[in-house]
């Protein structure tokens, strides 16, 4: 990409990421007002010239959702107005991922929805982080450049000794991700079996695999209410495993998901940083690790129209 240079703007979703990227590009972040008039309603002004140049938001669709949605699409917006060549939204966590189709009657599919709104507002390309459904990057009609946190769990979980450690997906709905991180680990894997009876709710009714005498490698894309993979872990601590790691890429953590980690047998909670912790986040087995490298690395190729895909070869 030539034109006049790459330039990374952010929403107020998760500065701190955005900061850390720009500080792997070597570049200040770019300037721009993003707050709200006195009623609410969200504000944004780009705060230097754009014209011509490769611009990057970084906002993850976190809580609130809605105002960092909000946020995103009036960055999007001010900046097709204000002529930047290309526009890229750079989503590390993709709100509203888990309403991917309609599993019920009359509901919506939320997340095609989002993508709409994405690119009616002038995106011309996503960079996103280990999606709830990979499926979600052909909801859109723009390239989609999908990262994935195994490469940053394998640096930090390598440096540890694996020759008693198994991975476990906490549903069937994950046993690929576990699967393919099993493998690069050089691992066995088990999974749980379990059945959902209703939103945020789930009942552990079997393990297949063997965990006994084992440390366990509790993986998933996200923890929200941290109902499935507490239950997870006592069933795992019942069936005889040892320690017992949890690992996600988002950790959304609402409700009452905190008390329920903080009461489960877990030994860490290895998260990354796609989302910022809320300020008194108080469980000290959650360790963060930092995806902006990957991020940067991932931005500066699409910036010099080089493969992001051999990130991950």
């Amino acid at each position: 990409m030539k034109k006049n240079g790459l330039v990374v703007f952010a929403g107020n979703s998760n500065l701190d990421l955005a900061k850390e990227v720009c500080k792997t590009l070597d570049i200040a972040l770019g300037n721009a007002l993003v707050t709200t008039f006195s009623d609410g309603e969200n504000r944004v002004q780009i705060q230097e010239n754009v014209r011509g140049r490769d611009a990057f938001i970084i906002q993850s669709l976190s809580n609130p959702v809605n105002n960092n949605l909000m946020e995103l699409l009036l960055l999007i917006d001010a900046l097709k107005r204000a002529s930047a060549y290309r526009i890229t939204a750079v989503i590390p966590y993709y709100g509203y991922s888990r309403q991917d189709r309609k599993d019920q009657p009359r509901v919506p599919i939320t997340a095609k929805l989002v993508a709409d709104l994405l690119t009616t507002a002038g995106a011309n390309r996503i960079l996103t982080m280990e999606l709830h459904a990979g499926q979600i990057q052909g909801f859109f009609n723009i390239p989609v450049d999908h990262l994935y946190a195994a490469p940053v769990f394998l640096k930090y979980f390598n440096a540890q000794d694996n020759n008693n450690l198994v991975v476990v997906s906490p549903d069937a709905g994950g046993v690929e991700r576990a699967r393919a991180l099993a493998k690069r680990l050089g691992v066995n894997l088990a999974i749980i079996d379990k059945r959902r009876d209703a939103p945020n709710q789930s009942e552990v009714m079997h393990i297949i695999g063997d965990v006994n005498g084992k440390n366990v490698l509790l993986l998933d894309d996200m923890i929200d209410t941290a109902g499935t993979v507490s239950q997870a872990a006592k069933a795992i601590k019942k069936e005889g495993g040892l320690s017992i790691a949890g690992c996600c890429t988002h950790g959304v953590f609402s409700g009452p998901a905190i008390e329920r980690l903080n009461n489960a047998p877990f030994d860490e909670i290895v998260v990354t940083n796609t989302i910022q912790l809320k300020q008194g986040t108080s469980c000290s087995k959650i360790k963060v690790l930092s995806i902006a490298p990957l991020f940067g690395e991932a931005i500066a190729r699409i910036h010099k129209e080089e493969s992001v895909n051999s990130l991950f070869v």
